[in-house]
């Protein structure tokens, strides 16, 4: 079995250690480094997994998983390059940063794969797409997305698309969330205690999602359905519509899509 080594263990990457031991991953094989001691024994503790430096790290791991943050990653490549094998896989997790700007701190010819994971890998529904470098496999591809799998799906992208992903999946979930909490004022302000409009609004979403994903039918079938002629659905529609908010949802995501571009250019 191939040995992962996870640099960084903050929300992310415990998420992905967690994910990767409930898939059956053998504890031997994975390795995590981590600034803070408190925070190294506490998972060592937890997962029974070893805590090592960045150097040792690299040097007995098969695939080196980059999930520190974006300002920290050029500090990290410098630290590990020199113990980086020629066979060994590097996944970033770091948002932002094009794989072009790992290779030119690795060894020519170093196979790297950029991700954009979300923040529903928390709870095994994450979705993450994944972008490979100049020199990765298909065999180091799919050992990349078998990774990830532990947490969620995966969906490959050109590298061109990750600012599109950052802002429909990365950041997708603050959108729902934010809608969620909406719903939930409504609820409040239409006089139902607040504990039952949450109970009401979380199902709600979970089932629609639901319908979305089993049935296999285009979101607008399924919105029709529930939309009589003359009825309440169609009331509260039309004005979502007067207020323009398909719009706003759109124009959000492309500042979304921009601001990460902007990040990735430095």
């Amino acid at each position: 079995m191939r040995t992962v080594a996870i640099f960084g263990a903050g929300v992310m990457g415990e998420t992905l250690l967690s994910g990767l031991l409930r898939a059956g991953h053998d504890p031997e094989h994975l390795v995590i480094t981590e600034r803070r001691a408190d925070r190294a024994a506490e998972l060592t503790a937890k997962y029974g997994v070893r805590a090592v430096t960045n150097a040792e790290a690299a040097t007995l791991a098969d695939t080196l998983v980059l999930v520190v943050k974006p300002q920290d990653m050029e500090a990290l490549l410098t630290e590990i390059a020199p113990a980086v094998a020629p066979d060994n896989l590097v996944v970033s997790i770091a948002a932002g940063i094009p794989t072009a700007t790992i290779e030119a701190a690795l060894p020519e010819g170093q196979a790297v794969v950029r991700v954009m994971p979300n923040t529903p890998a928390l709870v095994d529904q994450g979705m993450a797409a994944v972008s490979p470098g100049r020199s990765v496999s298909e065999a180091q591809l799919r050992e990349a997305m078998d990774l990830l799998a532990a947490t969620g799906r995966v969906a490959e992208v050109p590298e061109k698309l990750q600012d599109a992903v950052t802002a429909i999946s990365g950041s997708g979930p603050a959108y729902i969330f934010y809608v969620v909490e909406a719903m939930i004022e409504a609820g409040v302000v239409l006089g139902m205690p607040r504990v039952t409009a949450t109970e009401l609004v979380v199902q709600t979403l979970f089932g629609a999602a639901t319908m979305i994903k089993e049935t296999g039918q285009h979101p607008t079938v399924l919105r029709e359905q529930v939309t009589s002629p003359g009825g309440t659905t169609a009331a509260a529609l039309r004005t979502l519509d007067d207020h323009k908010v398909r719009a706003a949802f759109i124009t959000a995501m492309e500042a979304a899509a921009k601001r990460s571009a902007q990040l990735s250019a430095g």
